[in-house]
């Protein structure tokens, strides 16, 4: 369990003041100066040796990522851009250091941006975040006003930093769609290469991270990477913010350790399954296209990145959906993939036509009305879609209905038999049992 010294944001459920002088008090902006000194390969340097991962789900190394920036300036400028359109269903933890701390983020702008040579950024917001982008905002004016940021600003680095506000659209997650919606076009995945890090915004070196990604980057760089690093196992270390929603007695956001057993974060911090630990179903470990993960395996499993691949699921953005036994885990599933049906930008055509085939069928299998042998026919539509797209979206909804097939065929199967022997409604036939 991680000890409060450990801790990283330490206003995250907002008691304390939000804007500058409460950031002030609590550590931000101390010897941010001294850091920009150091030099931009020092940074670099400690980021890589902190063990970092990205905090938007992928857990690609944050140093590394820095890295690719190119080192001589061709004439371009360097852009940094943080992704804060944190669309994923269960995943909830950006928009706390966005309403709660929103300098951890600004003064990591800053340090991020002299590390790629950057001297603007530009934060992508969630078009549903509303509250969110006006302290954001607001933590922005009060640094340019100190002249923390801004042009010839305390720190020596010029620094300008901009919210840009999404419309919604789950797709703008996906880096490139990103880059594109912030040019002012339709928001759809770019083909790779060229690689961000060359052409990115406006054609010009780019590096887009996530929220928590940048936030974390100043306490890092002011307690060492050897402190970072200690805590959690080796290749996936640091502090971690979950999110834990769904059956559990106290849902919430909070930091923890990386590592952290399954079964302790939820009786730690969620209050326990509703109705007691043998009541548990299933879990979505990381946000909503996870593979689900049956109740059997969550007994000692591990929340990190390795832990979560063990049992052939993903940690993402560690935003944990719980549902205990009154879940109907095919109708959870369909629910999904009806999301990522509706969400796919169209681009690809194994995305745009798979996510809706994929969604139908599962559809009827939720209601019982499918046929036994379509079971295995999905599965194959899913793999012809996994893959095969330009983006992650593809993969993305085939990942919720593979884990279901491997974990619940057979509930799939007795629902089928329900609807073959008496075909009415199964949600009836269901409630009626239930009676």
């Amino acid at each position: 369990m991680l000890s409060d010294k450990d801790r990283i944001f330490t206003n995250i459920y907002g008691h304390h003041d939000w804007g500058l002088q409460g950031a002030l008090k609590r550590g931000s902006w101390d010897g941010t100066k001294t850091i920009l000194e150091a030099g931009r390969d020092w940074i670099i340097d400690q980021m890589k040796a902190s063990g970092l991962r990205g905090r938007g789900g992928a857990g690609f190394p944050t140093g590394l990522k820095w890295s690719f920036m190119p080192k001589q300036n061709d004439g371009r400028p360097h852009y940094l851009v943080i992704n804060a359109d944190e669309s994923e269903p269960g995943t909830c933890k950006d928009r706390e250091i966005l309403r709660h701390d929103p300098h951890h983020l600004v003064e990591g702008a800053l340090i991020a941006g002299f590390a790629m040579g950057a001297h603007a950024a530009y934060i992508y917001v969630r078009g549903e975040f509303i509250r969110e982008r006006e302290h954001l905002q607001a933590a922005i004016d009060q640094a340019y006003e100190a002249r923390l940021i801004g042009k010839n600003n305390v720190h020596g680095w010029d620094m300008d930093i901009f919210v840009a506000h999404g419309a919604g659209a789950y797709i703008c997650g996906e880096e490139t769609a990103l880059l594109e919606s912030l040019e002012g076009k339709k928001g759809q995945p770019r083909l790779k290469p060229p690689f961000p890090a060359n052409v990115g915004l406006y054609g010009c070196p780019t590096t887009v991270n996530n929220v928590e990604s940048i936030a974390v980057a100043p306490t890092i760089l002011r307690r060492g990477p050897a402190w970072f690093s200690s805590i959690g196992r080796p290749n996936n270390v640091g502090t971690k913010l979950f999110g834990i929603s769904g059956h559990v007695n106290t849902p919430c956001i909070v930091e923890e350790a990386m590592g952290i057993p399954f079964k302790e974060l939820i009786e730690k911090h969620g209050g326990g399954v509703r109705g007691g630990w043998d009541n548990l179903k299933a879990i979505i470990p990381g946000g909503a296209s996870c593979p689900i993960i049956p109740a059997e395996q969550c007994e000692d499993l591990i929340m990190d990145f390795d832990g979560t691949r063990a049992v052939k699921s993903s940690f993402g953005t560690a935003g944990v959906l719980v549902m205990d036994k009154s879940t109907d885990v095919i109708r959870a599933i369909a629910r999904i993939a009806y999301f990522f049906k509706h969400e796919s930008c169209g681009q690809c055509t194994p995305c745009r036509e798979g996510t809706g085939w994929m969604w139908r069928v599962i559809d009827r299998m939720a209601r019982g009305e499918a046929e036994k042998r379509e079971i295995d026919m999905l599965l194959q539509v899913t793999t012809q879609v996994e893959g095969h797209t330009i983006c992650a979206l593809g993969d993305a909804a085939a990942w919720p209905i593979q884990g279901l097939i491997r974990h619940f065929r057979h509930e799939i199967e007795e629902r089928i038999d329900l609807y073959s022997r008496n075909p009415r409604p199964v949600e009836r036939q269901m409630m009626e049992a239930a009676e």
